[in-house]
């Protein structure tokens, strides 16, 4: 009898075990594989059939951008399907995309994961479509930009859990955003309007379009770059991978005067989980801050938002024993300025005190205006000084320079800027970080730093 008992006992717990697990891998299919029954088209002209199991979609000329979308909206959700496309054309999977009255008279708008077939390798980044341009360009995740394949099928996978947003391609991970932006919406399969090199009849096909929505299993953690969105916060992928926050939130904890111990009294705050430099009339500069700690190889990334004609700078690699007359801080300085209104962006040699720039030295790499925001918008920056001396300056996902600290050449372009009179400038092992008063308003947050071995 409890011979019985037990094997009833072990059936049972055999069977909630299975029960759990099918819980956990419960995917429900999107597309039906006849006809497109729970899908509405939305915006441009494209063509959508089904054909062979699979979601055609193909180009027409002048028309906008086609969004074949689902008919339910989902919020939290892990999405797969297999794209497929065999000439250079755009498209992209929407998701928590939404289509109001209100917005653009039903314009579709939301969060894309990137379709790019061209050179420029974007597939799998995301970008949101008729609102704030691309929020994750995979310039940042090599490997990610090698996952896609044109010519063969694709393994497209989202996941939107919460504010955080992920992607890979063929078991590669691409992308990596949080943001609080939407929390819900439908899914839509794009077909760009006609640009550059693309022409009418151009296909893209989809199949295998299925979702889970319950009893979400998030994926393990890896080392791919992370884009915050949210203030002066860190997830756990950022923790996973050793970066910390140099700004709290709420102070100047672990900031003083250059030269000093204690903050400046005068243009410095903290407002809303924001750093603000007040504006004075020009004449009293040289209020800058540095970290307490040093830093010699590390990965430092912040976002600024300028004024109207202003000018400020995040230097590196500080060194307070050099006598700069009561004036700022020496060191590297990642130039931070309104190149159309001030005067300083014409000054230097061949555009080398420019935004993003290394101030006097190195010109940065001129980006297409498209992704140079506007005064009053914010910005990406991302310094990265590596164990080998190769120091780098990324600007909104670009990187616009990269030279190497303490080399020929870079001794050499000392010795032809202000910094020549300052014996071993930059060349120490480690040094301060500085945010520049240089008597504008400037705002800066997210300030994260790691160190690199």
């Amino acid at each position: 009898m409890k011979r019985n008992i037990f094997l009833h006992f072990m059936a049972t717990l055999l069977l909630l075990l299975l029960s759990v697990n099918n819980i956990h891998a419960q995917w429900r299919n999107l597309f039906n594989g006849k006809d497109l029954k729970g899908w509405n088209q939305k915006n441009g002209a494209a063509k959508y059939y089904v054909e062979n199991g699979e979601i055609v979609g193909v180009t027409v000329s002048n028309t906008t951008n086609s969004f074949l979308c689902t008919d339910e909206e989902f919020s939290d959700f892990i999405f797969e399907v297999e794209l497929k496309v065999d000439e250079v054309m755009n498209s992209g999977i929407q998701f928590r995309s939404l289509s109001k009255a209100d917005y653009q008279n039903y314009r579709v708008y939301g969060y894309q994961m990137e379709v790019d077939p061209t050179d420029r390798a974007w597939s799998g980044g995301i970008y949101d479509e008729a609102r704030r341009d691309w929020l994750y360009i995979p310039n940042i995740n090599p490997e990610g930009k090698k996952a896609f394949k044109i010519g063969t099928w694709n393994k497209y996978r989202i996941e939107a859990i919460g504010n955080t947003i992920r992607t890979w391609i063929n078991g590669i991970p691409v992308s990596h955003l949080i943001d609080d932006m939407t929390s819900k919406g439908f899914i839509a399969l794009q077909v760009h309007a006609i640009y550059g090199d693309m022409k009418e009849g151009m296909k893209i096909r989809w199949k295998n379009i299925r979702i889970q929505t319950q009893n979400l299993k998030v994926s393990p953690t890896d080392q791919i770059p992370v884009i915050n969105l949210l203030n002066n916060t860190l997830s756990e992928q950022e923790k996973s991978q050793g970066i910390k926050l140099l700004f709290n939130g709420k102070d100047f904890a672990g900031w003083r005067a250059v030269h000093g111990k204690t903050m400046p009294e005068k243009h410095w705050s903290v407002v809303d989980g924001v750093i603000n430099v007040s504006p004075s009339d020009g004449s009293e500069t040289g209020n800058d801050i540095v970290t307490d700690e040093l830093y010699g190889a590390f990965e430092f990334t912040f976002e600024f938002k300028l004024s109207e004609g202003a000018n400020s700078g995040i230097k590196y690699f500080v060194n307070e024993d050099f006598d700069s007359g009561g004036k700022s801080g020496i060191g590297l300085e990642y130039q931070i300025l309104d190149d159309e209104r001030h005067p300083d962006a014409k000054m230097g040699v061949v555009g080398n005190r420019k935004l993003s720039g290394l101030y006097d030295l190195i010109p940065p790499v001129k980006l297409d205006k498209r992704f140079q925001r506007k005064i009053g918008d914010w910005n990406q920056g991302r310094i990265v000084a590596y164990p080998n001396n190769i120091v780098q300056h990324w600007l909104n996902g670009f990187k616009v320079l990269e030279y190497e600290r303490n080399s020929n050449i870079f001794n050499a372009l000392v010795a032809r800027s202000k910094y020549e009179k300052y014996k071993g400038f930059a060349a120490a092992p480690k040094g301060n970080i500085l945010l520049q008063d240089h008597g504008n308003n400037v705002s800066y947050k997210n300030l994260k730093i790691r160190t690199l071995n």
